[in-house]
C-alpha cells in the first residue's frame, strides 16, 4: 500500500510548512509556505548563518526593514528552486492594521521577486486576516498579487476573505484545538475531541464546505497541525501545509487514507450565506471569544518574531 503521505497527495495539495529549504525536497511538495517564526528558526541555524550574514553584508547601509524584506525573498527563491509551485511570503505582521502599508511593503516583496526573475504566479503574499489587511488583500488581487491570508480562526474572516476575492486563505486547526483545551481544562475528553470532531478541524470543514456550498474561488489551505489524525481528517482539503516532522510521519505510515472533505456533500448542506460589511464583521469577530484571542495573539506572536530578527539582523 503506498504511504499515507502518497495517498494524501493524491486527494490535496501538499505545502511544506518551513523556512528550512534543505528539507523540503525530500517530501516533494507541490509549495511551500513561511511566516516569520519560522524564517527565524530557520536563521537561527549554523548551516544558514552564511545566507544571512551574505544578505546583510550586500545590503549594509539600507533601511532595516528592506534588509528583512531581501532576506524574505532569498529564502523565497531558494525553496522555489525546489518546489514546482508557489511560496507563500508574509508582510511583517506589526502593519497587520495598517491596510496602506501593507499594500506598499506587500508590493516591494513582489518587485524584488519580479527583480529575480520570479513571475507572479509562484508567489502569495501573506498577510493577516484582520479587516485591515483583508482590505489590503483586496486591492493587492485587484492589481494581480495573489495573497495567502493567515490567521484565520472564524468564518466571518473566512467569507471577508473570499468577498474580497483573495486568492487563500489559511484557518489554523491546531490553535483552535489549544483555545478549547485549554478553556475546557479538567473536563476536556481527548477522544471525544479527536479527528473529525476535532474543534480545529470541524473550524476548517465547515469554511471549505461553505465555500463549495457557494461557489467561492478562494483556496482553502488549513494550517497549524498538531498531529497527522487532524490531516487525515481534512484529506481533500484543497491545500494542507505539513510541517517536515509530520510529513515524515506519513510518509512512514501505510494506513487507509479516505476522502474526508466530498465537494457534493457540501452543495447539498444547509449552509446560509452570511453578509458581511465593516460593522458585521467586527461585530461577528468580537463574538467569537476563541477567535479574537487567537487572532490577537498570533499577530503578536509574529510581530515579537520580527522584531527579533530585526535584533539578529542589527547585531551582524
Amino acid at each position: 500500500m503506498p504511504s499515507q503521505l502518497d495517498q494524501l497527495k493524491a486527494l490535496t495539495t501538499v505545502v511544506a510548512d518551513t523556512g528550512d529549504f534543505r528539507q523540503i525536497a525530500a517530501f516533494s511538495p507541490r509549495d511551500a509556505t513561511t511566516n516569520p517564526s519560522l524564517i527565524l528558526k530557520a536563521v537561527s541555524q549554523p548551516e544558514y548563518a552564511p545566507l544571512l550574514a551574505e544578505v546583510v553584508a550586500a545590503h549594509r547601509g539600507q533601511p532595516l526593514d528592506a534588509i528583512v524584506d531581501r532576506l524574505l525573498v532569498r529564502f523565497g527563491c531558494e525553496i522555489l528552486a525546489v518546489v514546482p509551485g508557489r511560496v507563500s511570503t508574509e508582510v511583517d505582521a506589526r502593519l497587520s492594521f495598517d491596510t496602506a502599508a501593507t499594500i506598499a511593503r506587500a508590493e516591494r516583496l513582489m518587485a524584488l521577486y519580479a527583480a529575480q526573475g520570479v513571475p507572479r504566479e509562484r508567489v502569495l503574499i501573506k498577510v493577516a486576516a484582520t479587516w485591515e489587511g483583508i482590505q489590503a488583500a483586496r486591492v493587492l488581487e485587484h492589481h494581480g498579487i495573489h495573497c495567502n491570508l493567515t490567521l484565520v480562526f472564524s468564518l466571518c474572516q473566512a467569507v471577508a476573505c473570499g468577498d474580497a476575492g483573495v486568492r487563500l486563505i489559511s484557518p489554523f486547526v491546531g490553535r483552535i484545538l489549544d483555545w478549547h483545551r485549554k478553556a475546557a481544562g479538567a473536563a476536556w475528553d481527548e477522544a471525544a475531541n479527536a479527528g473529525p470532531q476535532d474543534p480545529g478541524v470541524r473550524s476548517v470543514a465547515q469554511i471549505w464546505r461553505y465555500f463549495r456550498k457557494f461557489g467561492i474561488d478562494t483556496e482553502v489551505m488549513g494550517a497549524s497541525f498538531r498531529n497527522t489524525g487532524q490531516i487525515l481528517a481534512l484529506a481533500g482539503c484543497d491545500l494542507l501545509p505539513i510541517s517536515p516532522e509530520l510529513l515524515a510521519a506519513l510518509q512512514a505510515a501505510d494506513g487507509p487514507v479516505p476522502r474526508a472533505l466530498d465537494a457534493e456533500d457540501a452543495r447539498r448542506s444547509e449552509l446560509r450565506p452570511l453578509v458581511l460589511n465593516e460593522a458585521i464583521f467586527r461585530c461577528a469577530l468580537n463574538e467569537d471569544a476563541m477567535a479574537t484571542e487567537k487572532l490577537a495573539e498570533g499577530v503578536r506572536a509574529f510581530a515579537a518574531d520580527a522584531v527579533k530578527l530585526d535584533r539578529m539582523i542589527e547585531a551582524l
